[in-house]
């Protein structure tokens, strides 16, 4: 296994797994032996999830199951009363809430076959497994363009080019800063800090290395000096119990539209519209906000286009600004494009991916004290994941909706996931119980904040004149 992901694999706590929790929702009635069948051939087509994972002290490693049954894997769930979306997002709730059979590999779908006309799938994944970008291309692997292609069925999926575990030759033509230091940190994992270290005290000697050694210890300095976010009801003790929801989802179109016209990205306004739900429901409790900046660890994918397929982590993570307390939308809305702005070309993400590398090399101990300290850094993780724009099907029923979850790391407990499909953009929210025991009260004011920024850009051509 290798250190990013055995760094995954140990960051697990009572209070935040590690796992990455995804639903699909099917138009119409899906058959569950269709749909396991194709478990079978297209997701077991990947060797990895026929193995679990074992960890010593310092050291992980991919073990094949030789008593894998897939039936312990792909199960039928009946919703609990009320049933619809409630009953959905109760099941999901509790199953974000338990741990997974580390004896097994450390994966599972629980079919619904009746949900709202349709069926509907939730699957669980440690996230040692891989990130969000490749579980994505592993999602595609399971679907078709149409409901019953022609010969398809029963057939596996294109096996990755090339496997990344190891293989560290692709970072250098990423374009990001340090990337031959972060191709070292990769491959040498816990190594790589002592020579950067010994470079950092001898830059004359070191040439392009020391450079952007510097540049890197300059960022770990930056980070490690980062006031701890401000006390706020999402922030403080943690409990076992997570609370999932979602929203109905918005037009891609019309955030691309808003997008363009304020000359911001799509990731600005949707971050922003996160950043004002937030805002809003800390002052419906009675939280005074003025000035309120909270942070968000928002992962950047650093894999490689060319195979973006195989499995692993391959990420790193910025901490960006959320002024949740400021209520104009559009001051909002700018605020985040010029944090976003800031922070391209950062090093943080070279930083944190070889900060996972080394620390998946040293003791358990050590990783959770690292993980303690970033984590005071931020109050939620947020994550923007661009899925297929075309509707797809999955053993034969056209998939309407997809929502997924990533974990929480430390005491963080909120996360924020954003994904766009077949033209629209669906957010969802995950919420530590003991912090936010109604994440719904949140959702709800996301298609209310936007609609505000879209007012707002309507409207400011016209406040001005009149001003």
């Amino acid at each position: 296994m290798s250190a990013v992901d055995a760094a995954w694999l140990r960051m697990d706590r009572p209070t935040n797994l590690m796992m990455i929790v995804g639903v699909v929702v099917f138009d119409s009635r899906v058959d569950f032996r269709r749909f396991r069948r194709t478990i079978r051939d297209r997701f077991l087509a990947f060797d990895r999830f026929r193995c679990r994972a074992r960890q010593d002290a310092v050291t992980a490693d991919w073990e094949p199951d030789a008593a894998f049954d897939l039936d312990r894997h792909v199960v039928r769930a009946a919703l609990p009363a009320p049933g619809g979306q409630a009953g959905l997002e109760a099941l999901v709730s509790a199953l974000a809430s338990a741990d997974l059979d580390r004896d097994r590999p450390a994966w599972q779908f629980h079919f619904v076959e009746r949900f709202q006309g349709g069926s509907a799938a939730i699957l669980r994944i440690h996230h040692c497994y891989a990130d969000g970008m490749a579980m994505i291309r592993v999602f595609l692997s399971l679907t078709d363009a149409e409901a019953e292609p022609a010969a398809r069925e029963g057939v596996a999926p294109r096996k990755p080019r090339r496997s990344l575990d190891g293989d560290g030759d692709w970072f250098s033509r990423l374009g990001i800063p340090g990337a031959g230091l972060l191709r070292q940190a990769y491959q040498e994992g816990a190594a790589f800090l002592e020579r950067a270290v010994q470079v950092a005290q001898n830059p004359e000697q070191a040439g392009e290395f020391a450079r952007h050694a510097l540049g890197i210890a300059g960022e770990l300095t930056r980070v490690a000096l980062l006031a701890d976010d401000p006390p706020t009801r999402f922030k403080g003790t943690l409990g076992p119990r997570k609370i999932a929801a979602w929203t109905e989802p918005l037009p891609l179109w019309e955030v691309k539209s808003l997008a363009r016209a304020l000359g911001c990205t799509v990731n600005d306004v949707l971050l922003s519209t996160a950043a004002g739900a937030l805002g809003g429901y800390l002052r419906q409790h009675g939280e005074d906000t003025d000035g309120l900046v909270i942070r968000a660890a928002v992962p950047v994918n650093l894999r490689d286009p060319d195979a973006a397929a195989a499995l692993g982590n391959y990420f790193g993570l910025v901490f960006l600004d959320l002024p949740i307390g400021i209520r104009d939308p559009l001051a909002r809305l700018f605020e985040v494009h010029a944090a976003m702005k800031q922070l391209k070309g950062s090093y943080q993400p070279v930083l944190t991916l070889g900060l996972m590398a080394a620390l998946g090399r040293l003791p358990a101990s050590v990783e959770s004290a690292a993980i303690d300290l970033l984590s005071t850094k931020a109050t939620a993780v947020a994550t923007n994941v661009p899925g297929p724009q075309q509707p797809l099907y999955l053993a034969g029923g056209r998939i309407g909706r997809l929502i997924f979850w990533v974990p929480q790391s430390g005491d963080i407990g909120l996360g924020i996931s954003i994904l766009s499909y077949a033209g629209n953009v669906q957010f969802g929210l995950i919420a530590d119980a003991l912090r936010v025991p109604d994440p719904d009260a949140v959702t709800a004011r996301f298609r209310e904040e936007f609609e505000r920024v879209v007012l707002a850009a309507l409207l400011g051509p016209w406040l001005q004149r009149g001003s």
